[in-house]
């Protein structure tokens, strides 16, 4: 579905997937292919919206969490796109993908990124992301703010009117709790989650905002 001239929100499709999204410039990015099971779903909705496994051509995640990345291996084998991680998610790499896999009772699918990107910023074409670093669900969640567009991909970090677990290897409530009163104060217009619906409109968000803090803070 397309959101703006350069956003598109796929939303998760069952269990262990996600919601992706597709950032589309003279480089095109995917963020958070979700589970392989889903791709034939993921890659149809595409074609409704005029793009193609081809045109994608970098593979990136909020966090290395099972149902966020389990696809990027398999859907750089049919676009030829490039993995790239975030230096956090290299370092956390065992917790996340490993222990994580262990929590859950299977084997953890492990993958090799092309490149890594920068600690701050990240540009697809011409498009700037700011890369927030927004621990609690997980250690290396990483949110992706562009503030020309004001728009949040934030992987699990906060939902509509819920946020992220915490009890998974790495979680921390406290951490959540700040992570999240950070992006509060953020121009946001899109905030786009990594399950569930999202949010339009700068005051929705907001409004979302003060419902998590006010309402979901509390069972952390």
């Amino acid at each position: 579905m397309k959101l703006t001239e350069n956003f598109f929100f796929y939303p998760e499709h069952g269990m262990l997937d996600c919601n992706t999204y597709v950032v589309k410039d003279s480089i095109s990015a995917i963020i958070d292919p979700g589970y392989s099971q889903y791709l034939p779903a993921l890659l149809g909705a595409m074609r409704d919206d005029g793009i193609e496994a081809k045109d994608i051509d970098i593979i990136i995640n909020t966090h290395l969490h099972a149902d966020h990345y389990w696809a990027d291996e398999d859907f750089k084998e049919m676009s030829d796109a490039r993995i790239i991680c975030h230096p956090l998610h290299k370092k956390h790499y065992d917790i996340n993908v490993r222990d994580v896999a262990g929590f859950f009772g299977f084997p953890p699918v492990e993958f090799k990124e092309d490149s890594c990107l920068d600690d701050h910023k990240f540009e697809v074409g011409g498009i700037e992301f700011e890369l927030i670093h927004s621990p609690g669900h997980s250690l290396d969640s990483i949110c992706f703010y562009c503030r020309e567009q004001k728009v949040l991909i934030c992987g699990d970090v906060v939902f509509d009117q819920n946020t992220g677990r915490v009890d998974l290897p790495g979680g921390r409530s406290d951490d959540l709790k700040h992570s999240i009163e950070e992006l509060a104060l953020l121009d946001i217009d899109y905030l786009l989650p990594g399950h569930m619906g999202i949010v339009q409109d700068g005051q929705k968000v907001k409004d979302n905002f003060d419902f998590v803090k006010k309402y979901v803070f509390s069972w952390l």
